[in-house]
């Protein structure tokens, strides 16, 4: 089983049982008895009473997002979040901060990460950028740590933020502090702000379940699957994507059937092509969110480079500066026309023509479509491919 069920428990020794938990890798979207004109299927999703022609997130990464990326994305059908903690609420001129990250080396790139973002972040900024956005006609979604929401929920609201997305590695509702830290209480901030506020990020249906009943818009799942993520590494945390979405999928269906209030899933992590969205999708994810595909376009801040949130901690770093290079447009990556054959450019045409190809009308049709097991499924019949680094082999 994907998700929530009946499964077989493996034995890891006497003492300890386990799972199988699946990764969007190793599985695969079986066609059914019916196909439609992929300009047939409507793609279309609500998020925080948001509509959106295209169920596509841009993380809120500072190599992805800023003023400009936000306002394109929004004006492109899609929504790009800004991140609140990060190099564009630090300095007034993000522009030279950028360029040294991306001129560093490999070997001094930690320390610099560190010394840049220890930068205080200022609130008068943060208001700044928000204002910025709404005044160019775009979507303000923002995004901060739960520590940062506690410090800077009042200067966001006071922008007029349109949506809040709250963002840890793992967020919930039963966390325990030291006496002297407040933690912050998801509901009530969920109660108190004036916008939509996104909790995550999760893997388990219990915790989607607990945050959705925390008031929660939509809930982001995905523990380090991120292209520039160490999460996994560092602290030996996660489950496989495909496992985690029909987990979080199977509370939001419960709770809608208790409350009759939908919440959105958010794949949040791990993807690169349309193939990986399309599966998202079919494992019961309403929405996606990426990164490292948007730091490609030639519009994005990051100079060709892509890094994590927790990258610049001062502690524990868990991300890393990776070169993805860029490939295109913006456009042409969200919307085409592709100029690549690999399956990230023209990211929407992926996904209507797939759901053409199943037979889905619909996101809440492609939810339902049929998944197999099937590890093979990037690499059968793929030789020539793989040795001469083309398409689905590069």
């Amino acid at each position: 089983m994907l998700g929530t069920g009946t499964s077989v428990d493996i034995q890891i020794g006497r003492g300890k049982t386990a799972r199988r938990a699946y990764g969007i890798d190793e599985i695969a979207l079986c066609p059914g008895t019916r196909t439609l004109d992929p300009s047939l299927a409507d793609t279309r999703w609500r998020i925080g009473g948001i509509e959106r022609e295209i169920p596509i997130i841009a993380s809120a990464m500072d190599g992805v997002v800023d003023i400009r990326m936000a306002v394109l994305l929004s004006e492109l059908g899609a929504m790009g979040v800004l991140n609140l903690e990060g190099i564009q609420t630090r300095y007034a001129d993000p522009e030279p901060i950028l360029d040294r990250i991306a001129s560093v080396g490999t070997s001094e790139f930690v320390a610099l990460m560190q010394e840049l973002y220890a930068e205080p972040i200022k609130p008068e900024l943060i208001e700044k950028q928000i204002r910025q956005i709404k005044d160019r006609g775009g979507i303000a979604a923002v995004s901060a740590t739960p520590v940062g929401a506690s410090r800077f929920g009042e200067a966001v609201a006071s922008a007029g933020a349109d949506i809040f997305f709250v963002q840890g590695t793992v967020v919930s509702t039963a966390h325990l502090s030291p006496e002297s830290v407040t933690p912050l209480d998801l509901a009530q901030f969920c109660q108190d702000m004036p916008m939509p506020v996104v909790l995550g990020n999760c893997v388990t249906y219990e915790v989607s379940l607990n945050l959705m009943k925390a008031g929660a818009a939509a809930v982001l799942v995905g523990i380090g699957p991120g292209a520039a993520c160490t999460s996994r590494g560092v602290l030996g945390v996660g489950v496989p994507q495909a496992t985690a979405i029909a987990d979080c999928a199977a509370a939001r269906d419960d709770y809608h059937r208790e409350t009759g209030n939908y919440v959105p899933v958010i794949a949040d992590g791990g993807l690169i092509t349309g193939g990986d969205i399309c599966k998202c999708i079919a494992c019961g994810a309403d929405g996606v969110m990426i990164g490292s595909p948007f730091a490609r376009a030639a519009e994005a801040p990051g100079r060709g480079y892509h890094w994590g949130m927790a990258t610049p901690s001062p502690v524990l770093p868990r991300g890393t500066r990776i070169r993805v290079g860029t490939t295109g447009t913006c456009e042409q990556i969200l919307r085409g026309p592709a100029g690549l054959d690999d399956g990230t450019h023209n990211l929407l045409g992926a996904l209507k023509t797939s759901m053409g190809t199943l037979g889905a009308k619909n996101l809440k049709e492609m939810q339902q479509v049929e998944v197999v097991i099937a590890p093979s499924l990037l690499t059968e019949g793929k030789v020539y491919q793989k040795a001469q680094q083309l398409g689905m082999g590069k």
